[in-house]
């Protein structure tokens, strides 16, 4: 699973699992552009890719902001002299409250983050990856909202989810005929930093008297580390998964198993 001579974009790669990728992406040879909302994360994971004598560079953008990531992105092809892997990854998880509580704030700042940044950062890189003759795509959606329907709270995330994976199959359909590939991975629980901008409001108002065999999630009892979520997407990018497009690949330690 080689990328030598690639060029890979990865948004939200300031921590969690853009952090994981990017340092995978580079240690597999390829020149990364580290972008996040955050400059100082970004900074930190490319001079760590670059401390360990790999290529990258860190870009400051949000992915709901049309000018910021399509900046980002033009900057990081004329940067690199070219765009052949696409982690579409940023993503918050917002407020978590009952639907009738959720304000259309909220409710926009959650979608506009995940869905519509997944879509910007998808329209902007294609023109990039075509020129290169075709590349990968690969979107971080989630078992909320795909497989997994009973977190409280979980509407607007679940829903924006939802969308990502809709969107990654019709992208797939859509960019095959310029060899681009697009596939959803859908990550259960994960050790990352979200918490941070994680917000909950009268949760117990819906939550569900559900008990959970131990160990959990079955598999391994533990949440997955982001360097496992990545060694996933070094494969959905790498030339050996060169036929796979338009999938959704569950990494949930059999967790949507017993809790759906």
């Amino acid at each position: 699973m080689r990328l030598d001579r690639k060029v890979a974009l990865v948004t939200g790669g300031g921590s969690g699992i853009g952090e994981g990728a990017a340092k995978a992406f580079a240690r597999a040879g390829a020149a990364v552009a580290v972008v996040d909302l955050r400059p100082g994360p970004a900074e930190s994971v490319a001079r760590a890719i670059r401390d360990e004598g790999g290529t990258a560079e860190a870009f400051v953008a949000d992915v709901s902001k049309e000018d910021q990531i399509g900046t980002a992105i033009h900057r990081a092809a004329e940067r690199f002299d070219g765009l052949h892997i696409v982690f579409a990854n940023a993503g918050i998880n917002g407020m978590q409250t009952p639907i009738e509580e959720m304000t259309l704030d909220e409710w926009h700042q959650t979608i506009e983050t995940n869905l519509t940044g997944t879509f910007l950062t998808v329209k902007h890189a294609i023109p990039h990856l075509r020129a290169a003759g075709g590349g990968s795509i690969v979107i971080t959606a989630s078992v909320n909202g795909n497989v997994l329907f009973s977190l409280p709270g979980y509407a607007c995330y679940s829903t924006s989810k939802a969308g990502q994976v809709a969107f990654a199959k019709m992208a797939a359909a859509e960019l095959a005929r310029w060899g681009i590939r697009v596939n959803a991975i859908l990550p259960g629980g994960v050790s990352t930093n979200i918490g941070e901008r994680t917000y909950r409001r009268n949760v117990e108002k819906v939550t569900y008297d559900i008990r959970m065999p131990r160990p959990w999630p079955p598999l391994t009892g533990r949440p997955a580390t982001p360097d496992e979520v990545a060694e996933l997407v070094l494969f959905l990018a790498s030339d050996a998964s060169r036929n796979i497009t338009g999938g959704e690949f569950l990494i949930d330690a059999g967790l949507s198993l017993l809790r759906g």
